[in-house]
């Protein structure tokens, strides 16, 4: 490379100094965007100390506690029995352990005593977060370089005729119409430039930010570092121009190991690479160095993958690793015809022909072996979660997975929150990516579509999108401000002479011109027309009103990115602090104005810690199942994993069931029980979730319902349903709050209140001694004495015989179809009105007072909805009744809610402008019988009676 430089460059000093400028400023820019990486990740931890945050990160933390003080034999065979409980759970095998094993790498060999191994655990974060922001860099600068000088459609038209295209001739080839600037130390592509602004935004993007900031000491956090390292190390290895690239293929295997350890998303990455490896073949890409580094990325990968205990044999199993397995055969036949082919000099058509019989007898092979598979069981289901990304609804047919607020659908406005204004240069990366491709540039292509069409079916997969995006818009970015420099400096008004002796992959057109010449093909004077304008443009732009031109558009591009950086920066400082509330410590603000720190829910868990034997158990929803084992050390019911859909169905059934069934059930099972209050997203909040998990395995606990719409609020105002006012739950949430209510003083006793009222614990009395007794004696251990899962008590057998374990719509491996079930979930999501109406008549049908009678509104509660304009999931519904005519439906609504009738949305509209748009004269009766007024404006000052105008 240095040969290269000094044939490419001038000697004069002047030159040598600008390149020494220039690559101090790279090295600055590099510096300066790390060094923001790590300190705008900092901002909760210099606020609230080093705390952990949420609720995932104390299982984490937890894990890493007893790997720590056991080693990694005894953590493999750790069976906890202090979640779960009576079950128990095999956290060593269950587990991606790739975050606990780094931090416990860091405390022995790195910090020693220097540093606490809670320090490192909220640290991670914000380390890992500048490793990933750097790697980003690395792959936009593996993007960027002079091998990647061809055009996508040049690419496509040479597959087409069967032409490869090494990157130094044929028609793909984008010589010229691409900027290309003066040679420095090698380069002639901004690679450099583009790499220092894709760290520059990946180091505050908040869609990387919401997973990497101190205290976030979750599996994304590490595992987004992991996959920005294999997806360089991948695109490294398709490098052009050195002989033995394809042994990257190798590094990246073994960082996708890391990747494998450390997060369940290891699915994607494999996935995408998989879907890399097949588009380079349909572009006819295909090289011995291409399978050389898929074959060995895979080969490596799986092989140290399957060494990962949680993991298994799932990559040769599972139906979500099974395509970049195919890819991995199908490039093994490829090779193989390829072989043939140079071994026997068969012509092109010879050659068709031998690829489609080893194909197909690759193909009825694959049958035979499928056909003989899958009635033994040997293919996994897909997860629910996987198969939510691909189903029709919004929703994945599974309550418990979806009452998870990530896993819910992202709209434009997410986009906006997490990628600001990468959504506007990301896109114009892309574009440029299309015109400078090459091998590695096409992975970026195959990242940004699969990543967007992913984060969009689910809000927490955006965090998948950052790398991308950041690298799309640091090369956009990169490009422009490099054209922008040389412009100023006079960089671009080089002589010919000296641009011509060298193409964009550092090529010597001298030597190759005959060569050119003799490649020259169709395809490439299809573009003469295109190249003539071209060449247009760029003599008028030598002349010397031409460079004033260009000379003032560099300054307004470069005043402009300079705006729009330093408001995105802005931007992302601001929401940054957000994301770095730990949410287990909130900030409130009193009357007279002072800013407090509510720290209830530690208060809690400490006083369980500090006042309940050490063999207490301790009833609470899922949620906070970690929090009370890493803070507290008892037992709890569940914790926030997901691997008994039924035990977490018997929780829900117990806070939701009546007070006397929830009672009969917790006995059994807890000493305590704790609940969530306080407003916000308290236990009530969630309850209707709760209900519809018991509901999917008991099916007798919304008879008829099975989204459970007869628990919940009857209205805004917060008036529980008959069947929310009798449950467990809300007799303890609402202890001596509201008037008449009260737990049963002979079954609960309230020991505990926080200071701001946010949590409160029960002491059960009565509680079965003999069952808690029975648990203890009765477990299971398997012959190596280690695996000794739990059983439920003998007094919970009634209720147990009652449920119906939940199938996954996609496990079809299970005997058990749940059709009906299914089908009548979706309906009711879909329709809500229609829910509540099945409900209603359920009730009437069981004699079950679930339904309540009307209600009346005042003048000011008309008043206070009427004027609050906005979009939730009301005026959403609202809009569908009256834009569909559903006359009764709206009526049955307007009896138990009457203030539905006076709802209006961000634009000012509402129920009587619909009406009048979708001329519904019965809708529009309805409401001015309820007093709803047809001549007040929108938001537009638009009237009602306006919409009949507009047409």
């Amino acid at each position: 490379m240095a040969a290269q430089a000094k044939s490419s460059t001038t000697t004069q000093p002047s030159d040598y100094l600008l390149n020494l400028v220039w690559i101090g400023a790279i090295l600055y820019g590099i510096g300066f965007f790390l060094q923001n990486a790590y300190i705008i990740r900092l901002q909760a931890i210099e606020e609230f100390g080093p705390v952990i945050h949420e609720f995932d990160p104390y299982f984490n933390w937890r894990a890493t506690q007893y790997l720590y003080e056991n080693g990694a034999k005894k953590f493999f065979q750790w069976f906890d029995h202090k979640v779960w409980y009576p079950l128990g759970r095999p956290v060593g095998t269950t587990i991606y352990p790739g975050m606990q094993f780094t931090a416990v790498f860091l405390k022995n060999y790195i910090f020693g005593e220097k540093m606490s191994l809670n320090d490192i655990c909220c640290y991670i974060p914000a380390w890992f977060g500048v490793a990933a922001t750097f790697l980003v860099g690395c792959i936009a600068y593996e993007a960027s370089l002079d091998s990647n000088n061809m055009s996508i459609f040049g690419v496509m038209i040479d597959a087409l005729k069967g032409r490869y295209n090494d990157g130094t001739s044929g028609s793909a080839v984008a010589t010229n119409g691409y900027y290309s600037r003066a040679n420095k130390f090698g380069l002639s592509s901004p690679a450099l430039e583009c790499a220092v602004f894709a760290m520059g935004f990946m180091a505050v993007v908040p869609a990387h930010l919401m997973r990497s900031v101190g205290g976030g000491y979750d599996n994304e956090s590490v595992a987004v570092t992991a996959m920005s390292l294999t997806f360089y190390l991948w695109m490294r290895s398709l490098r052009s121009g050195e002989k033995n690239n394809y042994l990257f293929g190798i590094l990246a295997g073994i960082a996708y190991f890391y990747m494998v350890a450390a997060w369940g998303g290891y699915i994607f990455v494999l996935n995408l690479i998989g879907a890399h490896a097949a588009l380079l073949v349909l572009l006819g890409r295909f090289t011995t160095k291409v399978y050389l580094s898929y074959t060995l990325f895979y080969v490596v990968g799986t092989s140290l993958a399957i060494q990962v205990p949680v993991v298994g044999w799932m990559p040769l199993k599972s139906l979500e690793q099974m395509a970049p397995c195919l890819v991995f055969l199908g490039y093994q036949a490829l090779q193989y015809c390829e072989f043939m082919r140079k071994k026997n000099k068969m012509t092109r058509r010879e050659a068709w022909k031998f690829r489609v019989k080893v194909f197909a007898a690759g193909l009825v092979v694959a049958c035979v072996l499928v056909a003989t598979m899958t009635p033994k069981g040997y293919f996994g289901p897909i997860s629910s979660r996987v198969r939510g990304l691909f189903v029709p609804h919004t929703k994945t047919g599974n309550p418990l997975v979806d009452s998870v607020a990530e896993h819910q659908a992202a709209n434009n406005q997410a986009y906006w929150q997490y990628l600001h204004i990468l959504c506007f240069l990301a896109p114009m990366g892309l574009f440029i990516v299309l015109f400078r491709f090459g091998d590695s540039a096409a992975f970026l292509f195959v990242y940004a579509l699969t990543a967007y069409f992913f984060s969009h079916k689910m809000v927490r997969l955006i965090l998948l999108t950052a790398p991308i995006a950041s690298s799309l818009a640091g090369i956009a970015v990169g490009r422009v401000v490099a054209w922008s420099v040389s412009v100023l400096t006079g960089e671009d008004d080089e002589p010919e002479t000296k641009k011509s002796d060298k193409d964009g992959s550092g090529v010597s057109k001298k030597s190759d011109g005959k060569k050119k010449k003799d490649k020259k093909s169709s395809s490439s004077e299809s573009f003469t027309g295109f190249a003539a304008i071209r060449d247009g443009f760029v003599e008028a732009s030598k002349s010397t009103e031409g460079k004033i031109v260009k000379s003032i558009a560099a300054l307004v591009i470069l005043g402009s990115l300079y705006f729009q950086a330093t408001s995105f920066k802005t931007y992302a400082w601001k929401i940054s602090a957000g994301l770095s509330n730990p949410s287990i410590i909130l900030k409130g603000q009193t009357r007279d104005g002072n800013i407090i720190k509510v720290d209830d829910y530690r208060e809690a868990y400490w006083w369980l810690r500090d006042n309940t034997p050490e063999d207490a158990r301790v009833m609470a929803w899922w949620d906070y199942g970690y929090q009370i084992t890493g803070i507290s050390n008892r037992t709890t019911i569940a914790d926030g994993n997901t691997w008994n859909h039924e035990h977490i169905a018997l929780l829900g059934k117990a806070l939701t069931g009546s007070e006397e069934e929830g009672y009969q059930i917790a006995r059994h099972l807890a000493d305590y029980i704790l609940i969530w209050g306080g407003g916000g997203g308290d236990d009530l909040a969630k309850s209707p979730h709760l209900a519809r998990i018991a509901n999917s395995v008991y099916r007798d606990h919304c008879p008829g319902d099975v989204t459970c719409r007869a628990f919940g609020f009857v209205d805004r105002q917060g008036t529980p349903s008959a069947m929310m006012e009798r449950s467990l739950l809300y007799k303890l949430h609402s202890h001596k709050l509201k008037p008449g209510v009260e737990a049963d003083p002979a079954k609960f006793q309230e020991v505990f209140r926080s200071k701001y009222g946010k949590v409160r614990i029960f002491k059960l009395l009565g509680v079965s001694r003999k069952s808690k007794n029975w648990v203890e004696e009765n477990r299971s251990c398997d012959a190596g004495g280690w695996f000794c899962p739990g059983k439920y008590p003998p007094g919970l057998k009634e209720i147990l015989d009652k449920k119906k374990d939940f199938a996954q719509l996609e496990d079809f491996n299970r005997g058990a179809s749940d059709a009906d079930y299914q089908k009548e979930y979706f309906e009711n999501l879909n329709n809500p009105e229609l829910a509540r109406k099945r409900a209603a008549l359920e009730s009437e049908k069981s004699g079950k007072p679930e339904a309540r009678k009307p209600r009346t509104i005042t003048d000011e509660e008309k008043v206070e909805i009427y004027s609050r304009w906005e979009n939730n999931e009301d005026t959403t519904l609202m809009w569908k009744i009256v834009t569909t005519n559903a006359v009764a439906d709206l009526e049955r609504w307007l009896q138990q809610d009457p203030g539905a009738a006076w709802l209006r949305s961000a634009d000012g509209r509402g129920p009587m402008w619909w009406a009048f748009e979708s001329k519904n004269q019965d809708i529009v009766t309805l409401l001015m019988k309820a007093g709803v007024p047809h001549t007040d404006k929108d938001k537009n000052g638009l009237a009602p009676v306006d919409m009949l105008k507009e047409e």
